[in-house]
């Protein structure tokens, strides 16, 4: 028990994705009761048990599944009819996802950018925070908030990508903008959003589809301008309205 309040902590202070699974009841014969707890980690590892054989394998299999949409539900086991375990009870367990806040990455570390990895992890993203310049970090002192300075494309090919990445452009330079656009459109992603003018959104968007850098399907997932459409004038105010489009796209995708 010991065990798993200590991976716990770690998993929670390093914001480590990890899937919380607890027996919550039983019926009949079960190999563990109501109480026991396990930690599942995403390389299918764990720590503490449910009650070993087809129950554990099969916990272990779904909350790695359940991991990815960082999602929390219960879910009940007939271990005779479901697992073919001859203990012929049910067991109904727990998870729920620890440590599994959705990446947000965010191209640049102006004024919008800071704002925004600000507000993230208190709304359930996980920031990193990317620019060119050298020492625009050097000031920020934000919990839960990792930064890198670089070559934006070196560091979107070091980056990884899926069904839950939150991707956020507003680098202060036109072409930057362009060009981390071009870069991430193409790949897995929840969401992606760029920051611009109606004219410059056109530009970048008749360009890249004459020189089919982009289809047109690709473009119309784009995000721009950025954020929830309402009277935005000051930074934090306008990276109030990328996180409220960002939640709401988050929560969505729960539904669907």
């Amino acid at each position: 028990m010991q065990e798993i309040f200590n991976e716990l902590k770690t998993v929670m202070e390093q914001g480590i994705p990890a899937m919380l699974c607890i027996v919550t009841a039983t019926t009949g014969s079960t190999p563990r009761k109501a109480g026991s707890k396990m930690l599942v980690l995403t390389d299918g590892s764990i720590r503490g048990t449910i009650g070993g054989g087809s129950i554990e394998y099969q916990a272990i299999k779904d909350a790695l599944a359940l991991m990815s949409g960082s999602t929390s539900l219960s879910r009940r086991y007939h271990l005779e009819d479901d697992l073919q375990m001859h203990c012929g009870g049910t067991m109904d367990v727990y998870f729920e996802s620890i440590g599994c806040l959705p990446r947000l990455y965010i191209f640049g570390g102006g004024h919008i950018g800071r704002a925004l990895a600000g507000y993230a992890p208190a709304l359930g993203f996980k920031p990193y925070v990317f620019d060119q310049r050298e020492d625009i970090f050097a000031s920020w002192n934000l919990p839960g908030v990792e930064t890198l300075t670089g070559d934006y494309l070196q560091i979107i090919d070091s980056l990884n990508f899926d069904a839950s990445t939150y991707l956020v452009i507003v680098t202060h330079n036109h072409e930057f903008d362009e060009k981390v656009l071009i870069a991430c459109a193409p790949r897995e992603y929840a969401y992606l959003g760029m920051i611009g003018s109606r004219r410059k959104i056109a530009e970048i968007s008749n360009k890249a589809l004459q020189e089919n850098l982009l289809s047109a399907t690709q473009l119309a997932r784009i995000d721009m301008p950025i954020g929830l459409p309402f009277a935005a004038e000051t930074p934090a105010e306008i990276a109030i309205s990328i996180v409220a489009k960002m939640i709401d796209v988050k929560n969505s995708l729960k539904k669907s």
